[in-house]
């Protein structure tokens, strides 16, 4: 695992516990959730790529 793979995987973990924290408020924050979940879905789609990156194949479908 390289250095980047482990600090990515490192921030899906803390977005995790951010969210967690946001939907466990007594109120909460419809916009904060929102935002939380798009950067952690950014942030897979970085990880996927470096980790599964596209071969010759799939590319010409």
């Amino acid at each position: 695992m390289t250095d980047r793979t482990f600090r990515l995987l490192e921030l899906l973990q803390k977005l995790d516990a951010l969210l967690a924290k946001a939907r466990a408020r007594r109120v909460p924050d419809p916009l904060e959730i929102a935002r939380l979940r798009q950067r952690k879905l950014h942030l897979r789609g970085r990880l996927a790529r470096l980790l599964y990156p596209p071969t010759a194949s799939a590319m010409s479908l």
